[in-house]
């Protein structure tokens, strides 16, 4: 009876050991960065601002990219750190920008591959879990780029719990 008990508690152990072994995450989908990319262009190109959105993953990596008539080329890789950065740190930009100037976080994040400080870049949450980010670029001033990001995340805000 011993060893039957035994043994029971040991396979119980290495079921729960085993299950540990093997996460889940949540990310953006495709249908999701989609359209985020297109609701931030939109709202750009309403105010006359011929811009580039870039959604990523919560990796880093990017999931939809849209790209304004017109737009420069340079937007592209701006747009993509921005978002590569707000999804990386679970802030905006505008966060980081502010954290280096007062010395909370020291300047050199900014020589991490894809980072950047520039304003437009904002993570994408599911509750408080980071799902995503998107990164606008192209507007004249980054506070320019930001509104159109917030434009975008209003029209999905509510799906996002």
């Amino acid at each position: 009876m011993k060893k039957l008990i035994c043994g029971a508690v040991l396979g119980s152990v290495a079921l729960v050991a085993g299950a540990q072994e093997i996460t889940s995450e949540r990310t953006v989908s495709m249908k999701l960065a989609n359209e985020l990319a297109s609701a931030a262009v939109a709202s750009c190109t309403a105010s006359g601002y011929n811009v580039v959105a870039t959604v990523v993953d919560r990796s880093g990596y990017v999931k939809a990219v849209q790209r304004a008539d017109n737009a420069r080329p340079h937007a592209i890789d701006i747009a993509e750190r921005k978002a590569h950065t707000a999804a990386m740190l679970g802030y905006e930009t505008a966060r980081l920008a502010e954290n280096i100037q007062k010395g909370v976080t020291p300047a050199s994040i900014l020589n991490t591959p894809g980072f950047t400080s520039l304003l437009g870049g904002f993570p994408i949450k599911a509750g408080t879990e980071v799902i995503g980010g998107i990164g606008v670029s192209g507007a004249p001033g980054g506070h320019l780029d930001t509104a159109c990001v917030e434009a975008a995340m209003k029209l999905v805000q509510g799906r996002l719990k």
